[in-house]
């Protein structure tokens, strides 16, 4: 059986597609079984796919510099790309940033806020810098396969991936295009 190597990241997000995805549950076995192997996923902590993984999932919009990069990254390193939830697919609600200067919204978020004491806006490297304007996926990269959502149902992750393992092109219609 050929295996079917997954990666994901998750940009400027909170996570809840990763959650969606883990909500597959038995799902997830039954995809393994089936020849998927993940490689590199925030969920283990392996951050670099290998150089010939099939799918790569994005979760998040691109916020900084360091999403952008790895945007890049897993476009040159994966086959097919997947922009899973609304951050990816649409820029979601990190895009309300887009309306204020960034130096701005960093002053008013780590500063100015009233609860905060002493407050110190983060310049740690790790972190990236930001982008003057938050944007989906598709604006950096090309994207093969969408699944909308805030977060996406794990049924539509599971028939985006079910379908890519079977060698169809997958389709989102009806109910799976519902979310809650």
């Amino acid at each position: 059986m050929k295996k079917i190597k997954i990666a994901s990241i998750w940009c400027e997000g909170c996570s809840g597609c990763h959650m969606s995805f883990l909500d597959m549950d038995e799902r997830l076995v039954e995809l393994i079984n089936k020849g998927l192997e993940i490689n590199a996923t925030p969920i283990t902590d392996l951050k670099i796919p290998d150089d010939d993984t099939d799918i790569g999932l994005i979760e998040g919009a691109v916020a900084t510099d360091h999403h952008e990069e790895e945007v890049k990254m897993m476009r040159e390193k994966c086959k097919f790309i997947v922009a899973i939830g609304d951050c990816a697919v649409f820029g979601g609600i990190v895009t309300m940033r887009n309306y204020i200067p960034v130096d701005e919204l960093l002053r008013r978020g780590y500063i100015e806020t009233e609860s905060t004491v002493e407050g110190k806006i983060p310049t740690s490297p790790e972190l990236g810098k930001h982008l003057p304007k938050v944007k989906a996926v598709n604006e950096i990269i090309r994207v093969d396969y969408y699944i909308p959502g805030c977060p996406p149902s794990a049924d539509a992750i599971y028939y985006v991936l079910n379908e890519i393992l079977e060698g169809r092109k997958p389709m989102l219609t009806g109910e799976l295009l519902k979310y809650e």
